[in-house]
């Protein structure tokens, strides 16, 4: 037995130490294979990814809002210009709500919150048959608890994009 906790800690200290250094085949491109840079940022403009980690997908409201903020406005003219320049992708805009209220009330709110998003990218020359939106209200929450911490965070608008499939 103690010769079997032995094999499995030399095994596990390996395994750590094979990990810790990104660089170790000699490769200083600074990315992996997939384009996905050693700081978890893809390097493709062009990619999902990109969009997601650089553009960002998502703007934030307040409470009982769907008025755009001045950052929420920054972050989708940012999503216009990637839209823009990468025609290919067409996106569908999640409408989201915190958990106070009833469950109605908050498919009208984030359907109202999504459209927000949606007028603003048309504003912006993304065409509108590029564009959908769908509202969850409460019932997808990226948090769940009864604190204002949680309810920040669900009042969202998310850009979803993806290559041409329609919609």
């Amino acid at each position: 037995m103690k010769q079997m906790t032995r094999a499995v800690l030399l095994c596990a200290a390996l395994t750590a130490a094979a990990c810790t250094n990104g660089n170790r085949f000699g490769s200083d491109s600074g990315f992996n294979d997939s384009g996905v840079g050693v700081d978890g940022i893809n390097a493709d403009p062009s990619s999902p990814v990109y969009f997601q980690q650089t553009v960002g997908d998502r703007v934030f409201f307040t409470v009982d809002q769907h008025v755009l903020t001045d950052e929420a406005k920054f972050v989708l003219s940012s999503q216009a210009n990637w839209l823009l320049t990468n025609a290919d992708y067409l996106a569908v805009v999640e409408g989201h709500a915190d958990e106070q209220g009833t469950r109605e009330y908050n498919l009208a709110l984030g359907a109202r919150r999504a459209n927000a998003v949606m007028e603003y990218l048309i504003a912006q020359g993304v065409p509108r048959e590029r564009l959908k939106f769908v509202s969850y209200g409460k019932e997808r929450p990226v948090e769940v608890c009864s604190e204002e911490a949680c309810y920040s965070k669900n009042r969202r608008a998310v850009t979803i994009i993806s290559a041409g499939l329609g919609l």
